[in-house]
């Protein structure tokens, strides 16, 4: 452990969080935003459902750690999603079982700490045909459809209503931009960049707008090591220095 200690902020999910610093990623927007503010801590897990996820929730949250995260970013679901396969092996959870796990994932977070907050990103749609186009002979036939995506996005968004959770409705923010299926995916499945861009976007808004004491938005957060210094670059007065601790010029988005 490096100090000084930072707040953690955790994301727990399948291959759309374990790619996430792939691709000019969400992951990786997350940690320039919060750099010398939060720690980004990644648990991606590729092709895993929500009953893997249960199976080490204790051991990626356990209730007696030191210290506890400040934020955890929740995603499961697109596997579940998938249509079953006729051997019973595969990643398809039946959506009351999803729905199920997902509140003991949801529940168990909440109780690690009065001040760990949770936001939980729905399942995502998918370009169809892409995947259909994709479909590798190794694998046997992969089934996902946005009508599937669509049911498990709408439950995943019931259950955190009912639990008092915040929650993105990935499914339908994506669709909202122009050509979805082609600009928001690397394979019809995954993120790319633009896809990407909306998930931050989304997380952001969340953070901004959340009653949350302490507030987890970046802009209310402390930057490490912010002090003036003589050591910073001098001004062209020649007078004085500046302090580059708050600046974001270098970034191709000026995030709110």
């Amino acid at each position: 452990m490096v100090a000084p200690a930072r707040p953690q902020f955790v994301l727990f999910g399948s291959s759309i969080v374990q790619l996430s610093y792939s691709h000019t990623g969400w992951g990786s927007f997350l940690s320039d935003i919060y750099s010398r503010k939060a720690d980004i801590l990644l648990r991606g897990y590729y092709g895993w459902n929500s009953r893997r996820a249960l199976e080490v929730l204790e051991q990626v949250f356990p209730k007696d750690a030191a210290t506890q995260p400040s934020l955890v970013i929740v995603y499961f679901g697109g596997n579940d999603s998938m249509g079953p396969h006729s051997s019973g092996l595969g990643p398809h959870v039946p959506l009351q079982e999803y729905i199920a796990n997902m509140r003991k994932i949801l529940v168990h977070i909440q109780s690690l700490s009065e001040n760990t907050r949770i936001i939980v990103l729905s399942c995502p749609p998918v370009n169809e045909e892409k995947v259909r186009g994709n479909t590798s002979s190794i694998f046997s036939e992969l089934v996902r459809t946005n009508d599937l995506c669509g049911s498990y996005s709408d439950a995943c968004i019931k259950l955190c209503q009912e639990l008092g959770v915040k929650v993105i409705d990935l499914f339908n923010a994506l669709q909202s931009k122009d050509d979805w299926e082609n600009a928001c995916f690397t394979d019809g499945v995954h993120l790319a960049a633009e896809g990407s861009k909306i998930v931050v976007k989304e997380i952001l808004k969340v953070l901004k707008e959340a009653d949350w004491k302490p507030c987890l938005h970046w802009k209310s957060m402390h930057t490490e090591f912010s002090e003036d210094s003589p050591y910073d670059l001098v001004a062209a007065d020649g007078q004085k220095t500046l302090n580059p601790s708050e600046w974001t010029f270098h970034r191709e988005i000026q995030w709110d």
